[in-house]
């Protein structure tokens, strides 16, 4: 739901910014859609999504099937948090940062769990 939003607010500000740079004359069309295809890429974090989703599942998997996956999971953990602050750098939203917060704490949590797990 916050991507959702997320998106129709990133839309709603580029199309703002479409109509102010029309007015502009001269401008090179090529050089602005190069920007705002960098743009758009710097703030789409759906990669991220991705991986954390996967690095979630293997975390899973590797708590019920391993014998003695502290390490591992420690490893893992560092994978989800570099997915955690990748998306909170990219996604320049207030409520995904909340979201961010929440789920470092949360690993945080975790990760002082699996120390106990070694």
């Amino acid at each position: 739901q916050f991507e959702k939003q997320r998106v129709v607010t990133i839309k709603q500000r580029l199309q703002d910014k479409m109509k102010e740079w029309g007015e502009i004359k001269n401008i090179d069309e090529n050089r602005l859609e190069q920007e705002i295809i960098y743009y758009l890429e710097k703030l789409d974090i759906t990669e991220e999504k991705v991986r954390l989703a996967n690095h979630c599942k293997y975390f899973v998997e590797t708590v019920e099937k391993e014998e003695a996956p502290g390490r591992k999971l420690g490893f893992i953990a560092q994978e989800i948090g570099r997915e955690i602050n990748t998306m909170g750098s990219k996604a320049n939203d207030h409520d995904i940062q909340k979201l961010v917060v929440r789920m470092k704490d949360e690993l945080e949590k975790i990760k002082e769990q699996s120390l106990n797990v070694l």
